[in-house]
């Protein structure tokens, strides 16, 4: 099984970025996704979730509507748009899986992607 993010990058203050995670190894149909981030010297930290039907968001208080988390389950994939970013929104964005939301958003899911860096200036 295989989480494989891509879509990172270098933007200005205020820029626009969407990151994508296509699952691999098997279907993720009843698993909740995520993404979680970690910026150089701090722990990782919980950024969005979706449950497998798209039903509901879920999003740090950090994200305050500049952030917004979809899936397509046809394509297996999970995706984050980051608008309005600032220099803090740098770090390696990784996107995450578990069939129990509960751990996913504890940051203990059973299945981890590599991450993506994402560099914000002023």
């Amino acid at each position: 099984v295989q989480l494989q993010a891509s879509g990172g990058g270098s933007v200005q203050a205020g820029g626009s970025l969407r990151l994508s995670c296509a699952a691999s190894g098997r279907s993720f149909i009843g698993y909740d996704m995520g993404w979680f981030r970690q910026a150089p010297g701090k722990e990782r930290e919980f950024v969005a979730s979706i449950p497998w039907d798209g039903s509901n968001e879920y999003y740090a208080d950090f994200v305050k509507g500049r952030f917004t988390i979809s899936r397509d389950n046809a394509k297996n994939t999970v995706y984050l748009q980051l608008n309005s970013m600032k220099p803090e929104d740098t770090a390696v964005y990784s996107c995450a899986a578990d069939n129990r939301p509960i751990r996913l958003r504890l940051g203990t899911p059973d299945y981890w992607g590599q991450g993506t860096l994402v560099t914000v200036s002023s």
